[in-house]
């Protein structure tokens, strides 16, 4: 099969065959990031720009590394430190930066649905890097990758997105993901952090976390957005921990083999114990290391697409 996406946009508008694709090409990157010399050519010439205008710590640097794997060339954007401070526009911006010849633009953006206007107006390839509450695709490309690497297979799996699904776009890109690949979705957390409507799109809501728990193989954790207390979502991060966070012994109703997930960075103590963080259930760290491989796929598939032939 051949990856006919100019851009990765989210997981909404990708086929379940091209999320298949991109999940065995990051089997073959695993492969190179696990040599000696962990580099290949497959982008060399190439330029790449990561402009991201919120703050990223595991996403950005795993975009450069995978970059530097590939060995793109790259450049890292600083939004306090270019022209935006002068009053540029986004699109000036990604403008003057495809002008100097980039072929590749993975954006982090505020505003949601802003990397869909810069692949409406670029020839750049665009990758989103997590756009305002709307999409969060690489982060879901690799929360797949692990549970299949751990499971073997997705379809049939039982996963659980638990917190504040309302705010994000992790749960938002992998409850496409999951279902496409046949997956039963449930979602749980306070009626404040559950957005209405959203079992139109087959997924089973649940308020009670020890009930959502019951016979699941993946509990993935959100991280909560701790301005959400202050907005009146929820009355405190105690009370949320008590009726929501991830204890051991609530960890005994999934299934034995369950695996736990969390996009990070984790709140200890409110999403999760740390003794649960740290547990042999917790592929927590497989997902950073992960990143890098999926990263890899995605941007060597946009860069070498058909819509880029």
């Amino acid at each position: 099969m051949v990856f006919e996406q100019k851009h990765i946009l989210g997981l909404e508008e990708l086929s379940s065959d091209e999320i298949r694709l991109i999940l065995d090409t990051a089997e073959s990157m695993k492969e190179v990031s696990e040599r000696d010399v962990k580099k290949v050519p497959a982008l060399k010439g190439v330029t790449v720009v990561n402009l991201f205008f919120e703050p990223s710590t595991r996403t950005r640097a795993s975009f450069e590394i995978a970059e530097k794997r590939l060995s793109a060339d790259v450049l890292n954007f600083t939004p306090t430190e270019s022209s935006v401070v002068k009053g540029e526009t986004l699109l000036d911006t990604a403008r003057n930066l495809e002008a100097m010849g980039a072929s590749v633009i993975v954006i982090r953006h505020a505003m949601s649905g802003a990397p869909w206007l810069l692949s409406r107006e670029l020839s750049s390839s665009i990758v989103n890097a997590g756009d305002g509450f709307h999409e969060h695709p690489s982060q879901a490309l690799l929360d797949l990758f692990t549970v299949r690497e751990v499971k073997k297979e997705i379809s049939g799996l039982k996963i659980v997105i638990v917190g504040d699904v309302s705010h994000s776009r992790v749960a938002r890109s992998n409850i496409w993901g999951f279902i496409k690949l046949g997956a039963e979705v449930r979602v749980v957390g306070p009626p404040t952090m559950i957005p209405r409507d959203i079992e139109k799109v087959d997924v089973r809501v649940y308020y009670d976390i020890e009930d959502a728990l019951e016979g699941v193989d993946v509990v993935m954790m959100l991280r909560l957005q701790k301005e959400r207390q202050e907005s009146g979502l929820l009355p405190s991060l105690r009370e949320y921990s008590r009726f929501y966070g991830l204890t051991r012994e609530r960890l005994r109703l999934a299934k034995e083999d369950v695996i736990v997930m969390h996009p990070g960075p984790i709140n200890r103590g409110v999403e999760l114990s740390s003794e649960v963080a740290d547990d042999v259930h917790s592929v927590i760290l497989d997902q950073v290391s992960n990143g890098i491989a999926v990263r890899m796929a995605m941007l060597y598939l946009v860069a070498s697409s058909g819509g880029n032939a």
